[in-house]
C-alpha cells in the first residue's frame, strides 16, 4: 500500500523537510539492472581490477585519487558497485563514491548508492553517513530508492540517534515512493522501543486517516511499553481501535497490561479484560492467572480470587508452584490460613509438589492463630515428602517461643540449628535477644550479646537498638548510654530508632539536658526525627513552659516535610491554655482541620478550656456546638464551667 497525494499529507501534518519532483534524472535511481549488469565484459573485469589496484593502500589519498584519475577506463555503475562491495573501508568508499560523481557524464544508480550506505552502516560511521545523506540531497534532486531510506533508519536506529531517524522517515514519506504498511509499522517499533509516546501518538492519529493500520505485534508492543512506563491511560483507547479492525493483542502483551492493571488495584478492569481475552480468542494463560489471583489477594478479595482458581483448574491449567504459592502466600498473611490449607491438599491431589516457603507461610499462619498442633503436623509432613526445614522455617518456630516467652525452648532450637547445619542468621539471634529482653533477663541479654553475637559478627544496629530500648526501660539508662557510645567503636552507626530511644530514656530518668543535645545531634548525623520523637521533645518543652521553642520545633517539623499529627496539635494547644494564648490555639484548630487531622475530645478540651481562662466564653460555646455536631461529648469539669459562664454573661 503506497501513500496517496504525498504532496497534501505533507502540507497536512509538516513532517516532510522537502519534497523532490519526480524528474528523468531520477530514473537511474530506480532498481533495474542494466545489460552490462546481467553480463559482465572482459573489459569490465581489467577496469575493476585497476581501480582496486589503485585503493589497495585501502585508505583515501590525494595520490589515490590523482592515480583513479590516471586511469584510463570505462567507469559506468556496474564497474564502480564491483568495487565499492569488495571494500571494506567505509570512508574509501565514501570518497570513491563522490570522485565517480564528479566524472562528466557518470550518474549514480540504486546499487552504488546502496552499497555505500550498506558498508557505512555496518561499520557504524554515523558522521559520514549523516553527510552522505544530506549531500546526496543537495542540489542534484537526486532521490533515494525506498531500501536506501531504510537502511539510512535502521542504521541510526542502532547508533540510537532517534532525531536522524525521524527525519529520514520523513524524507521517505515525501519521496516519490511513500510508504508501505511495513515501514510505517516498523518506524512506529523504533518510536515504542524509545518511549517517544507523543511522537507515537502524533504519527498514529494522522497516518491512520490515510488508511494505515498498525498490526497485532505493533500494537502489543505499544500497549506494554505503555504500561511498562506507568501510561496505561492510552491503552483503552488503543484497544477499542484495534477492536475496530478485529485484531487483540498477543498474550505477552495481555500479561503485561494486567499486571499494570493489578498493581494499579484496577481489578475490576482486570477481570474484565480477562473475559476479553477468552471471548477474543488470546487465552489467557498461568501467568494471567497468577497476576489476577494475586491481585486480587493484595486487596483482600480472597472469595473472588478461590472462584478465579476454581476457573482457572475447570478451564484445564495445572497450576504451578507460583501460581499456588500467589493464593497460599494472600490467603496466609490475611489470616485466611485454612483456605491455604485445604488448597494445599488441592495441590497435592493434583500433583504439584509445595516448596518449603509455601509451607512455611502455612506454619507461620497456624502460629499466628495459636494453632500450634497444625503447625507441628505441617513441619512433619514437609519433612516425610523430603522438603528439609530452612532458616525461615527454624526462625519461624523461634518467633514463636520467644514471643510467648517459651526461652528454654527457643534457646535448645538455636542449638540444634547450629548442630544440624542450619546456621542461625542476624534474625534468629535478634529474636532471642528480644525475648531475653521481653523476659526481663537484660543482664543475661547482653552477656548473649557480647560473647556470642558479637563473636559471630551477628550484633547489628537492630541488636543495640533491642538492648538500649530493654536497659531504658529498667531505668538502666547509663547502661545504654554507654552501648549507645560504644557502637561506634564498634563500626555500628545509630539510627534514628537508636536516637528515640535513648531520648525517650533520658526524659524518663530526668535528664533532659543529654536528651536535647541528642535530638540537636541527629540533623548533623543525617537523621531526621519520627513524628513521634518530635511529639515527646514538643511535650517537654511545653512542660518546662518554653513555647516559643516548642512552637519552633512545630515549624521546624513542618519544613522537614513531617505533617503534625493529632497528637502534635494536642500537645501545643495543651501548652496554650495555661499561658493565655486561646488565639494561638485557634489558629491551630484552623490549621489541623485545613490538613485534614481530626480533632478529638481531647482537642475540644484543651481549646475550650483555654477560651474560657481567657474569658471567651462566646467563642468557648461556639466551638463547643461544632464539637456537638460532630457527636463528641465535652469533658465533664470543662462542660460545667462553660455553663456557669454562658449564665454569667447572660445575667
Amino acid at each position: 500500500m503506497f501513500l496517496a497525494n504525498p504532496c497534501k499529507l505533507s502540507r497536512s501534518t509538516h513532517f516532510l523537510l522537502s519534497i523532490r519532483s519526480f524528474s528523468p534524472a531520477n530514473v537511474l535511481s530506480r532498481p533495474c539492472k542494466s545489460l552490462y549488469e546481467m553480463f559482465e565484459p572482459s573489459g569490465y573485469t581489467d577496469s575493476i581490477s585497476r581501480i582496486k589496484k589503485a585503493l589497495h593502500p585501502n585508505v583515501w589519498s590525494e595520490s589515490v585519487e590523482m592515480e583513479l584519475d590516471s586511469l584510463n577506463i570505462d567507469l559506468n555503475t556496474y564497474v564502480l558497485n564491483q568495487v565499492l562491495k569488495s571494500l571494506s573501508n567505509s570512508d574509501v568508499a565514501y570518497h570513491l563514491y563522490w570522485w565517480a560523481e564528479s566524472k562528466p557524464n557518470f550518474h549514480h544508480n540504486h546499487f552504488t548508492t546502496k552499497s555505500v550506505i550498506s558498508l557505512l552502516t555496518k561499520e557504524q560511521n554515523l558522521g559520514l553517513l549523516t553527510e552522505f545523506f544530506r549531500r546526496r540531497k543537495i542540489g542534484s534532486g537526486y532521490q533515494f530508492h525506498h531500501s536506501v531510506y531504510r537502511y539510512f533508519i535502521s542504521g541510526y536506529v542502532r547508533a540510537g540517534l532517534i532525531s536522524l531517524a525521524i527525519e529520514a522517515f520523513e524524507e521517505l514519506l515525501g519521496s516519490d515512493w511513500g510508504i508501505v504498511s511495513v515501514d510505517y509499522n516498523r518506524f512506529m517499533g523504533v518510536l515504542i522501543k524509545n518511549c517517544s509516546f507523543h511522537l507515537l501518538e502524533v504519527y498514529y492519529d494522522t497516518l491512520s486517516r490515510y488508511g494505515f493500520c498498525l498490526t497485532a505485534f505493533t500494537y502489543s508492543r505499544w500497549i506494554s511499553g505503555l504500561c511498562e512506563a506507568k501510561r496505561g491511560e492510552l491503552v483503552e483507547k488503543l484497544l477499542e481501535d484495534m477492536d475496530k479492525i478485529s485484531l487483540f493483542p498477543d498474550i505477552w502483551a495481555c500479561n503485561i497490561y494486567m499486571d499494570y492493571l493489578c498493581k494499579s488495584n484496577s481489578m475490576n478492569e482486570a477481570l474484565h479484560f480477562l473475559q476479553s481475552m477468552v471471548k477474543k480468542g488470546t487465552d489467557p494463560d498461568l501467568v494471567t492467572y497468577t497476576t489476577v489471583i494475586d491481585g486480587l489477594c493484595n486487596i483482600k478479595r480472597f472469595t473472588d480470587a478461590v472462584h478465579l482458581y476454581d476457573e482457572m483448574i475447570q478451564r484445564g491449567f495445572i497450576p504451578d508452584i507460583v501460581n499456588c504459592g500467589a493464593l497460599v502466600f494472600g490467603l496466609c498473611n490475611n489470616g485466611k490460613v485454612e483456605i491455604a490449607y485445604e488448597l494445599l491438599m488441592e495441590m497435592l491431589k493434583l500433583g504439584v509438589k509445595p516448596t518449603v516457603p509455601i509451607y512455611n507461610a502455612l506454619i507461620s499462619g497456624f502460629w499466628k492463630m495459636d494453632q500450634i498442633d497444625k503447625a507441628q503436623i505441617i513441619i512433619s509432613f514437609m519433612q516425610r515428602n523430603g522438603c528439609k526445614p530452612d532458616i525461615v522455617t527454624y526462625n519461624i518456630l523461634l518467633n514463636h517461643y520467644c514471643d510467648k516467652g517459651m526461652l528454654d525452648k527457643a534457646e535448645a532450637l538455636i542449638r540444634k540449628m547450629e548442630m544440624c547445619g542450619v546456621h542461625p542468621d542476624g534474625h534468629s539471634y535478634n529474636q532471642l535477644l528480644k525475648g531475653l529482653c521481653k523476659a526481663n533477663q537484660v543482664d543475661k541479654a547482653f552477656a548473649f550479646l557480647s560473647d556470642h553475637m558479637e563473636v559471630g559478627g551477628f550484633c547489628d544496629v537492630v541488636s543495640c537498638n533491642i538492648l538500649i530500648d530493654a536497659f531504658c526501660k529498667s531505668r538502666k539508662v547509663q547502661a545504654a548510654y554507654r552501648l549507645f557510645k560504644e557502637m561506634s567503636y564498634k563500626g555500628i552507626r545509630p539510627d534514628s530508632v537508636t536516637y528515640s530511644t535513648m531520648i525517650k530514656g533520658f526524659f524518663t530518668v530526668g535528664h533532659y539536658t543529654l536528651a536535647e543535645e541528642l535530638f540537636d545531634e541527629m540533623p548533623k548525623k543525617g537523621l531526621t526525627p519520627s513524628i513521634n520523637l518530635y511529639n515527646i521533645m514538643m511535650h517537654h518543652l511545653c512542660k518546662e513552659g518554653q513555647y516559643n521553642q516548642t512552637q519552633k520545633l512545630f515549624s521546624d517539623m513542618i519544613a522537614r516535610g513531617i505533617s503534625p499529627d493529632l497528637v502534635s496539635y494536642n500537645t501545643l494547644m495543651n501548652g496554650f491554655r495555661f499561658h493565655n494564648k486561646s488565639n494561638e490555639s485557634l489558629a491551630l484548630y484552623k490549621e489541623m482541620r485545613e490538613r485534614g487531622v481530626m480533632p478529638d475530645e481531647l482537642t475540644f478540651r484543651f481549646l475550650i478550656d483555654g477560651l474560657l481562662r481567657d474569658g471567651k466564653s462566646k467563642v468557648a460555646y461556639e466551638i463547643w456546638e461544632h464539637m456537638m455536631e460532630n457527636g463528641i461529648t465535652l469533658h465533664k469539669e470543662v462542660s460545667e464551667r462553660l455553663v456557669k459562664a454562658i449564665n454569667l454573661e447572660n445575667k
